[in-house]
């Protein structure tokens, strides 16, 4: 087979891919709909607790945001591999002759697609909550969407590394909390340093580094995952 055919067929496989996950979102919206509400509802009650006090909440609002978003791609996980796995569909992957990093990531293209986009799309909404400034608000959602894709490669691996094992949602939190924690650290810390007039694009440049990072390590690792899972 010439690369001319292979091309075209790689795309095709990565397409239904895609497609065959975002289809099964769309017909189980509920589980996309509750990761949503899930942030709305972790994000807005923190004013609850600590108060109106606009100062305090400017300071607090972008570490809360990030949180949020962590906890709801986290609760959207679970889902990720387990119907693939049931029904037969990883070990059709692993069979096919396209490189399986690549079939994994086209998943969690659209696991970012149907969880982390829509979060970031909220967070002006949560910013405007917060007090935070239009400024401040773009360079939240900026973040949020350098970071999200991210949270949804490195929960993949979780999630994938704790397939079919009792208590696997406990493993997924341990394993993914950890690996999260420069990017929670990063992504809000470029908001308050925006928010405290100081320079911003060394944060955002290592934001970029952590995504390309991921983007080109981590496929690889969550294929090797997937093989464990499935022997």
């Amino acid at each position: 087979m010439t690369a001319g055919t292979q091309h075209p067929s790689l795309r095709r496989a990565l397409w239904a891919v895609l497609r065959r996950d975002l289809l099964l979102t769309a017909r189980h919206r509920a589980d996309a709909i509750t990761g949503l509400v899930f942030f709305l509802v972790v994000a807005s009650l923190f004013p609850l607790g600590v108060g109106s006090e606009t100062r305090l909440l400017r300071e607090i609002g972008p570490g809360v945001v990030w949180v949020a978003a962590l906890l709801a791609s986290l609760l959207s996980l679970p889902r990720l591999f387990v119907a693939d796995h049931a029904d037969g569909t990883l070990e059709q992957m692993l069979l096919r002759p396209h490189p399986l990093a690549l079939l994994a990531l086209a998943k969690v293209a659209a696991h970012w697609l149907t969880t982390g986009l829509p979060l970031v799309l909220m967070a002006p909404l949560l910013g405007l909550q917060y007090g935070l400034g239009f400024e401040a608000i773009g360079v939240l959602v900026l973040s949020l969407l350098l970071g999200t894709p991210l949270l949804s490669l490195l929960g993949a691996v979780a999630a994938a590394l704790a397939l079919g094992l009792r208590g696997s949602g406990v493993l997924m939190a341990l394993i993914v909390l950890p690996l999260n924690a420069p990017l929670l650290i990063f992504g809000s810390g470029v908001v308050q340093s925006q928010m405290a007039g100081l320079p911003i694009e060394g944060l955002l440049s290592v934001l970029g580094a952590l995504l390309a990072a991921g983007l080109v390590t981590v496929p690889f690792a969550l294929s090797q995952a997937l093989r464990i899972a499935c022997e």
